[in-house]
């Protein structure tokens, strides 16, 4: 796995390293046809119900950031994932791991925001555990969160979906969650302070539905951000992907916080924003349902689905070439989530 015998930083990335960790040590260990799909959220039929089931932890860097907390972020973050597959979010878990030292106060922060971030996304956080590890082998407070939703009936979403001809659309500006978290992190400031767009986007996905219960496949760009989330689907679907440069919604604000760390938006992280492959003919209707929609008033249509270049993403630029929006080896910004 790229010469590397021990676990670095990227191997967390979600980028490159990540998925060959997946493919090649987790994949084999753990094989069955639920995991082999490899969404947001594994879908499963139990008993006569269609069920999304989705775990995640959460190890950012600092614990309370511009416009969130290490609290929001976990439970927006998998009710995220729940919706990516179509269902309607439901019940949470929650597992703390504590350092000893760390104060109550701040951990009862933690829990508040959690607690508010639930009854917000209309979940509930029905089961939980803690731990504490000795001072000095943690770093205050990890979070996991796991949960459960209920998938429609004729819903059919997943990455292997996307299909030739079909839009890509995006919900709204990328870019501001990685940037808060950095410019918080560094001590950076950029004349105007960036604030992470953490939200739960279960009601968007809803909307969305409504228009067009065919839609083939949803991803949130979390790690490793808008170009990785595109990267995956492309290569599990077999289409390429052509975006259009000057109409990707980075704002200007995050578009010179990167100029000036020297990064790519397209690989920065978003924790309240979404990528849809839509049917062509549904696409209007599907944008208008979004824009109705406070988590998706500034969607637009960033690109389309092509039999050329399968399993690739390239971006027409603004100078009238192309380049290759490739896979991350790693993450831009460790610690984000």
């Amino acid at each position: 796995m790229r010469d590397h015998d021990k676990i670095i930083m990227g191997h967390g990335g979600g980028g490159a390293l990540s998925a060959e960790l997946v493919e090649h040590l987790f994949a084999p260990a753990f094989r069955n046809e639920v995991l082999d799909d490899l969404g947001d959220s594994a879908a499963f039929r139990l008993g006569g119900a269609r069920l999304a089931f989705s775990t995640d932890s959460y190890v950012v860097r600092p614990l309370f950031f511009p416009g969130g907390s290490i609290g929001d972020l976990a439970v927006n973050g998998t009710v995220n994932d729940l919706a990516m597959s179509g269902a309607r979010p439901a019940y949470l878990s929650c597992g703390f791991i504590l350092e000893e030292g760390v104060e109550l106060s701040l951990v009862g922060r933690v829990a508040e925001a959690m607690g508010a971030a639930a009854r917000a996304a209309d979940v509930v956080v029905a089961t939980g555990d803690t731990k504490v590890v000795d001072a000095g082998h943690g770093d205050g407070i990890f979070v996991n969160t796991a949960g459960v939703g209920l998938i429609p009936e004729g819903v059919d979403i997943g990455p292997r979906r996307a299909a030739p001809g079909d839009a890509v659309l995006v919900s709204g500006p990328i870019g501001a969650h990685g940037v808060a978290i950095m410019s918080v992190r560094e001590g950076l400031e950029f004349g105007v302070e960036i604030e992470s767009d953490t939200a739960p986007l279960a009601g968007l996905v809803a909307a969305m539905l409504a228009a067009c219960p065919e839609i083939h496949a949803l991803r949130d760009p979390t790690r490793g951000g808008l170009a990785t989330s595109l990267n995956e689907i492309a290569a599990a679907s077999g289409v390429g992907v052509r975006l259009a440069e000057h109409a990707l919604p980075v704002p200007e604000t995050v578009a010179n916080a990167c100029a000036f760390l020297g990064l790519d938006p397209l690989y920065v992280a978003n924790e309240g924003k979404l990528v849809a492959f839509v049917p062509a003919e549904h696409a209007d209707a599907v944008l208008e349902a979004m824009r109705a929609h406070p988590d998706g008033k500034e969607a637009v249509l960033i690109g389309t689905c092509t039999e050329e270049h399968p399993g690739m993403v390239v971006s027409a630029t603004r100078l009238g070439g192309t380049r290759v929006v490739d896979l991350p080896l790693g993450e831009q910004l460790p610690r984000i989530c």
